[in-house]
């Protein structure tokens, strides 16, 4: 049984992947997880410096999800390059650096940086966060912003690129479209849905952000969908998100078009869930004599069943 996956250069020993944000730096699970029995860690957005983030109260929880406005705090790139990524190449981790930027510039000089780290694998650019109102979501936003910082990274690595696409928009697989004719190995969609909640005894919004993005099993349908639709669009490798959290739902994603997939809010949730997806997986291989899983991905039969009406 073969479950390993190709995505650009990059070679998965599974489709399993920590998503962004929810998996802290990777270092932090390695006590609870074998980081090698992981296709991949796509570990916490880095910036050129230093960020603090927004203030809290910045997670809430919701019906079948989760709110956050975490604000994408985080330690630096030269930070993380000399404190967390020698621990990640200790424990044989495949790591995909999340990037995130202001401006263009601040996106090619992060790649142009981890292009030259010993153990980067690949990189994800952060064009979708909804909780900062400056840079990502701009060029996540529109199909000109993304060709554009997706062309400018693409030009200075050799690592495999892959942004990230955001679902606040009207026609996500336009999205993959410029994505692809921009030179991207391939998509991970999606990003949260921007939301809100608020106290209604205090009448006050219940993040200090006021919005946040929703997580979790809540838009695994929607999230499906749009995996299906890119699926539609483009020949490019799909890495699909949004509230995975059983090998059912692993399934869900790979069958509507995705290569592999990230599982975020669920690490909250069981952070040993990881060995229950692979056996999930595998069993269901078994079970439909799959011998490999890429057989699987795009596979949907959407078919008419004939009916026979039988009156009475």
């Amino acid at each position: 049984m073969d479950l390993s996956v190709s995505i650009g250069t990059l070679r998965l020993a599974n489709p399993l992947i920590a998503a962004s944000g929810c998996f802290g730096y990777g270092v932090e699970y390695a006590n609870a997880v074998d980081l090698a029995s992981l296709g991949g860690i796509a570990v916490k957005g880095l910036f050129l410096a230093e960020r603090e983030g927004h203030p809290p109260p910045r997670i809430v929880e919701t019906p079948s999800g989760m709110l956050n406005a975490i604000g994408l705090q985080g330690i630096g790139v030269h930070r993380f390059i000399a404190e967390k990524l020698p621990e990640l190449r200790r424990h044989r981790a495949v790591v995909v650096v999340n990037i995130c930027g202001t401006t263009i510039d601040e996106y090619v000089e992060l790649a142009r940086i981890l292009s030259d780290a010993e153990g980067v694998a690949a990189l994800e650019l952060n064009i979708s966060c909804p909780n900062i109102k400056e840079g990502g979501i701009t060029f996540g936003c529109s199909l000109t912003g993304t060709h554009a910082v997706v062309s400018a990274v693409r030009k200075v690595t050799r690592l495999p690129v892959i942004p990230k696409l955001t679902p606040n928009v009207t026609d996500v697989a336009s999205f993959a479209r410029a994505a692809e004719e921009a030179g991207a190995d391939a998509v991970s969609l999606v990003n949260t849905f921007l939301a809100m909640a608020i106290d209604v005894e205090t009448r006050r919004p219940r993040l200090s952000n006021i919005v946040g993005g929703l997580s979790g099993p809540a838009i695994r349908p929607i999230a499906v969908r749009m995996v299906y639709e890119c699926r539609q669009a483009v020949r490019l490798p799909i890495i699909g998100m949004g509230g995975i959290a059983t090998a059912s739902d692993v399934l869900e994603f790979l069958i509507a078009g995705a290569t592999a997939v990230q599982v975020g809010t669920a690490n909250f949730v069981d952070p040993m869930l990881w060995q229950k997806l692979l056996e999930g997986l595998t069993a269901y291989m078994t079970r439909h004599d799959v011998a490999r899983v890429t057989d699987l991905t795009g596979t949907l039969d959407t078919t008419q069943e004939e009916h026979a009406w039988i009156s009475s």
